[in-house]
């Protein structure tokens, strides 16, 4: 008797320091609410709506007919103001330039808002 009596004790000791806390806390994160499903086609610019876009505080540029929206990018800018040379233009030739390291090919991407208008 005193070891059915010990294993219930024990039972109840582990329900309740090891499976309440842990049901207490799946109930207390929010419920997954499926998203709306996104446009995954590619947004097309024209060459006058990237012109706009010339500035330090809005700046976006061209390169091999993509575009790229570098405007949180400008102040980190290694080169400076070179960055702004070509805001809301074509800056591929010098992107391709022989100033930027292999780095500025991978991260690049990371800008990419688009494609330009053909």
């Amino acid at each position: 008797m005193d070891v059915t009596l010990a294993t219930i004790l024990f039972g109840v000791l582990l329900a309740v320091l090891i499976v309440i806390p842990r049901l207490r806390s799946k109930s207390d994160q929010p419920e997954k609410v499926a998203s709306k499903p996104q446009n995954k086609g590619v947004q097309t610019y024209s060459k006058a709506e990237v012109a706009v876009h010339n500035k330090r505080t809005d700046c976006w540029i061209i390169i091999k007919d993509k575009v790229f929206d570098v405007t949180s990018y400008v102040e980190e800018h290694p080169g400076g103001d070179a960055i702004l040379d070509h805001a809301g233009d074509d800056s591929t030739e010098g992107f391709y330039g022989p100033q930027h390291a292999t780095r500025v090919f991978e991260m690049i991407d990371d800008f990419c808002i688009g494609n330009l208008e053909k």
